[in-house]
């Protein structure tokens, strides 16, 4: 069957959907929220294929991880370790996804963030064509720094901060933007590109992109959103006192990264208020992955699409007194992973082995029958898309910006950090992580079985930003120092 989607005269076509910072809180079998989680959407697409229910990024953060997937190469082996790099001047002929389709015949579209952001991180000669959204002329407001592609320097608008917290940084902030409909919100454009492709007659298989930039902060959302979650009904995570305590020195600087913000959201009684806006985040990406749903259904390609739905990497809301991304834990390193691959096992099937997001690539590449391109450090899921009780041997691999790593298994999770120092819970028994295990005799062997997959050679980290000077019309980065420039914009 696989070979004759993979084969036939009309190949597949893929719908690749990416949402920001989205933690697995409505798990189809285990959730990572005690509370209501409103996401009919998200539901419905897990009932057409399969969801990974123990599905790992690649890195906790997001350029390291959307390259990674993107490229289909860990940290470890392209270097991008962090959001201050970019991939394309350091490996100028690595074969993006975009790429490998577009060499097969297909035709690359997309829109939003799949890269990390567009500026300098998408060159366009990826794509057919790649919806560059800016939203300069609209009354909408992303902070007064030009974080993002698409926002210039503006006034605080009147209100702001408007979560009530001084002090919290600009992307820290949440709420409802003043006089903003719902349809001018970027995720909505990205989506009306999307949208308005799948209604459009495609004379070539197509790889379409689309970007939810939901639920990353700020967590910006109109307010009937909101109002899905009264306060009073949301649910603070379980915390263990002192659970820091047995946690190695590295670990605990992980923790204790970004950590003032979570101070000043409890000295203002906001805890409550940041989880109901990330929730809000949430069900709008949501409604987004819906209108994509219903367009999709209602165009001629819905029989014959792929639809792969993943988030680069979750979010800690105090767990391990912690407040952002960037640990090596289940709460952050934990994503939604689902695939429909038509024609390829059964609906509503659920999978529990680990897996990365590392993985996407090469299953990619064997749904569609691509010829075989890069050498790639993932596994095809084939053979669970097909039989979801099928073993896995590989473990899902996590690695950091600081060369720390993360391994888990069905039951174990292991840290190593860079001093040697480590990590090991059992997940079973322990699903919060609260006890260390690392030192325990009983578990010797698992730790050295789990070890073996800490990556044994590390790439030489890609060059900063600051080293190049970078034209974002024409995509050409010149090195400041050697003079030589590398071009990535459209090809002639």
């Amino acid at each position: 069957l696989l070979a004759a989607v993979a084969g036939a005269e009309e190949r597949p076509n893929v719908l690749f959907i990416s949402v920001d910072d989205m933690n697995d809180w409505a798990g189809l079998t285990r959730s990572g929220y005690s509370g209501k989680v409103h996401v009919p959407n998200l539901k419905r697409l897990g009932s057409l294929g399969m969801t990974f229910d123990n599905a790992y990024t690649v890195s906790p953060v997001c350029c390291p991880s959307r390259t990674a997937v993107m490229l289909g190469m860990r940290p470890s082996t392209s270097g991008i370790y962090n959001n201050g790099q970019w991939w394309f001047p350091h490996l100028p002929k690595a074969v993006s996804l975009p790429m490998a389709f577009r060499s097969n015949g297909y035709k690359a579209i997309g829109a939003g963030k799949i890269f990390h952001h567009t500026a300098g991180f998408n060159p366009p000669i990826q794509w057919d064509n790649f919806q560059r959204l800016l939203f300069n002329d609209d009354p909408w407001f992303r902070g007064k720094k030009t974080n993002y592609p698409w926002s210039k320097p503006t006034k605080n608008p009147l209100g702001y901060p408007f979560s009530g917290v001084p002090g919290i940084p600009h992307e820290g902030d949440w709420g409802t933007i003043p006089g903003l409909d719902e349809n001018k919100y970027d995720d909505s454009k990205t989506v009306d590109y999307v949208v308005s492709e799948l209604g459009k007659d495609q004379h070539k298989p197509f790889f379409l992109a689309c970007g939810i930039f939901r639920p990353h902060l700020p967590w910006y959302a109109p307010k009937k959103y909101f109002d899905l979650y009264p306060i009073e009904e949301i649910v603070l995570p379980k915390i263990l006192e002192d659970d820091l305590n047995d946690v190695p020195r590295e670990g605990k600087q992980l923790a204790a990264s970004r950590r003032d913000d979570f101070i000043r959201i409890k000295k203002h009684n906001k805890w409550k208020e940041a989880i109901q806006a990330y929730l809000a985040c949430i069900s709008f990406a949501d409604a987004q992955l819906g209108r994509v749903l219903d367009a999709l259904k209602n165009s001629k390609y819905g029989e014959n699409t792929i639809i792969v739905f993943w988030s680069d990497h979750g979010w800690h809301f105090g767990e391990k007194e912690h407040w952002h991304k960037r640990t090596l834990w289940e709460v952050c390193t934990r994503v939604p992973f689902i695939v429909v691959a038509p024609g390829i096992g059964k609906s509503r099937q659920v999978s529990r082995q680990p897996v990365s997001l590392i993985d996407i690539y090469p299953t990619l590449i064997e749904l569609c029958g691509l010829s075989k391109g890069p050498k790639l450090d993932g596994v095809s899921l084939v053979p669970l898309l097909e039989n979801p009780r099928a073993l896995r041997q590989e473990p899902a691999v996590t690695v950091s910006e600081e060369r720390h790593v993360s391994v888990v298994d069905s039951r174990y999770r292991y840290i190593h950090y860079r001093d040697g120092s480590q990590e090991l819970y059992d997940r079973k028994l322990d699903p919060h992580e609260w006890r260390n295990r690392a030192t325990d005799p009983k578990l010797k062997e698992v730790k050295q079985r789990l070890s073996g997959f800490v990556p044994k050679k590390w790439a030489k980290p890609a060059l900063s930003k600051n080293a190049f000077q970078f034209n974002p019309q024409t995509y050409r980065w010149k090195h400041k120092k050697t003079g030589r420039v590398i071009e990535g914009g459209r090809e002639p």
